[in-house]
């Protein structure tokens, strides 16, 4: 993280911010749209329930007015009609036998069956006054409905409807009963079938049976106990509708409507998976687009980042620049927001200032240095004549110390004539006079010319046979490169080392020419600061300390004018080259010059 830069770590900041709003968004979204389909599943099933139930009902009370109304044709209006007028009305009810295909009964005021029209064995004479509904209805003197109940003569899951027989007085006469057959009638309808995971029950929640599950010739079937059946439990505790979990962990949505004619409660229930799957089809829909909403956003954010980070980059490189090179210039944008702009206005006011400590100091060193150069010149000037003996001969001491004296005269004017040079070449002022040069010739002359220093160190020069290169340059110019790259091999080589020169072609339409020794290099840590004016890397040996540091400085700006560079590299010791345009060697060409700019 230390490592990444601004730009990208407000990049990184952003892409996280996002990430976790939109996952944020995401869990709340598939919540509430779970929520919905939870929602929505529950009012289905209430809805489909109480479809059921008013279903039921309706069949129910459909079959309890017919039965009123046939109840009604049996009395003249103070006494029941004639038995056999009776039975001739039941064999013609055939709408009412439909509804009750396990029979019509009538019976008289004291409950007892006096008259059938499907004939049961033991039927006729059979006492029902112990019947819990035919004591209702005695006593409400209104139609009435049994709970489920077992035949006691046909042994079958039945359903008693009973309706009073009244006189025009409101006395009672009989009963008029139906009887449907629960098993085989559509009263309760399957609304399940082709769906294995869907629940449908009918509770009887006053005796406490489940009326779906009545069959011929068994005992009533009791819910089960408290405990053992969840969705049961929660369909009988009041709530008419929600999510349970049953005894195995897995989820439903159920809901319930009670029928109080009967007492019966219908139940129905759907596994939660029928929510959850709708819900995550959606979810992913919404997934994708948020998924392609962030990406956009992304690179949106990363975009507009690095557009407001450009300059800091900008600024950032240029410091860099001028930590590794003292001579770099430049200016920054002052545009963006205020920040970046006030840094900028900050930065460019820098750069003016020390661009203007610059001058002054170029100024005072050229000053200073032709201030020198005419009195340094008469005292160089009187140490050779006294070296030549014109004052007479000097004694061995004074002869030393002459010879030191003028040693470092020596050095003190190239010290001189070095700075001068520079800031000739900085200022643009420095003449170059542009011409064909053939590089063998011009290495061979290079050598020639630094010859004695190198037979002084016991350093040979090897100039390498080189093509038939031809560069456009100034001949004095590439002498004063190949001089200073050629007297640093020189000091720097090992004892018995070799220097070797050769040229070769460049990218570009340049000729590159090579200078290599076979010392240790420079350090790595000094590599990007090789080219600066004053600098000097550490070295071993003590003629590598002689010396200026301004050199490498004005081999750069001497290249630079002539439309080329330098550089250097290491492989198996230190590697100065300069690349320079090539040309093709044309006899009437003079060659042009022009002024450095």
């Amino acid at each position: 993280m230390k490592r990444l830069s601004l730009g990208t770590r407000i990049a990184l900041i952003t892409l996280l911010t996002s990430a976790i709003t939109v996952l944020i968004l995401l869990g709340t979204a598939y919540n509430e749209l779970l929520k919905d389909f939870e929602r929505v599943l529950s009012q289905k099933q209430l809805i489909e329930t109480r479809g059921v139930a008013d279903e039921v009902n309706r069949s129910l009370e459909i079959r309890l007015t017919a039965l009123q109304a046939f109840a009604a044709t049996l009395t003249d209006g103070k006494n029941l009609i004639p038995l056999e007028r009776i039975n001739n009305l039941m064999g013609r009810q055939p709408t009412l036998s439909n509804y009750f295909k396990e029979g019509l009964t009538v019976m008289d005021a004291n409950a007892v069956a006096i008259a059938e029209n499907t004939f049961v064995p033991g039927r006729i004479g059979t006492s029902y006054a112990d019947r819990s509904h035919f004591r209702r209805a005695m006593t409400s003197r209104q139609p009435v409905i049994s709970s489920p109940i077992i035949g006691r003569k046909t042994g079958l899951p039945l359903l008693s409807f009973v309706a009073p027989i009244e006189n025009d007085d409101g006395d009672l006469l009989g009963f008029a009963g139906g009887i449907v057959n629960l098993e085989e009638s559509r009263i309760v309808p399957q609304t399940t079938l082709g769906d294995s995971q869907t629940i449908f029950q009918v509770l009887d929640t006053e005796r406490f049976i489940q009326v779906d599950s009545l069959s011929s010739n068994a005992p009533m079937p009791e819910l089960p106990a408290p405990g053992e059946n969840l969705i049961v439990d929660a369909a009988l505790s009041g709530v008419t509708s929600g999510v349970v979990t049953d005894n195995e962990g897995k989820k439903w949505i159920y809901a319930t409507e009670h029928l109080e004619r009967v007492g019966w409660m219908f139940l129905r229930a759907v596994p939660y998976e029928k929510a959850t799957n709708p819900a995550w089809a959606s979810f992913r829909e919404f997934l994708v687009v948020s998924v392609l909403a962030t990406v956009l956003l992304a690179v949106t954010a990363l975009i507009l980042t690095r557009a407001a980070t450009r300059p800091l980059e900008i600024m950032s490189k240029k410091i860099r620049a001028i930590s590794r090179d003292g001579s770099a210039t430049g200016r920054v944008s002052e545009s963006g927001p205020p920040e970046i702009r006030n840094l900028a206005q900050a930065f460019n006011t820098l750069m003016r200032e020390r661009e203007g400590l610059d001058r002054l100091k170029d100024e005072f060193v050229s000053t200073v240095s032709h201030e020198l150069r005419t009195p340094l010149t008469s005292v160089n000037g009187s140490l050779k004549l006294l070296q030549a003996g014109a004052a007479g001969e000097l004694p061995a001491k004074a002869r030393a110390m002459v010879d030191v004296a003028f040693r470092n005269s020596e050095q003190l004017q190239h010290l001189i004539s070095d700075l001068l040079d520079f800031n000739k070449a900085l200022a643009g002022r420095m003449p170059i006079h542009l011409g064909q040069i053939e590089v063998q010739r011009a290495v061979h002359e290079a050598c020639q010319g630094n010859d004695s220093m190198a037979r002084h160190y016991r350093i040979p020069l090897k100039p390498e046979d080189c093509e038939q290169h031809w560069l456009m340059a100034d001949p004095l110019r590439l002498r004063q490169i190949l001089d200073n790259f050629i007297s640093n091999a020189i000091k720097f080589s090992p004892v018995d080392g070799t220097v070797r020169i050769w040229s070769s072609y460049a990218p570009d339409n340049q000729i590159r020419i090579t200078v290599a020794d076979e010392g240790a290099g420079v350090p790595e840590t000094f590599s990007d600061r090789l080219f600066q004016r004053f600098a000097q890397a550490e070295s071993g040996t003590e003629r590598s300390k002689a010396g200026t540091g301004l050199g490498l400085a004005i081999t750069r700006e001497l290249a630079g004018l002539m439309g080329g560079e330098v550089g250097y590299y290491y492989e198996n010791g230190a590697r100065f080259w300069v690349q320079l345009p090539a040309c093709k060697p044309d006899n009437s060409e003079k060659g042009s010059d022009r002024e450095g700019t």
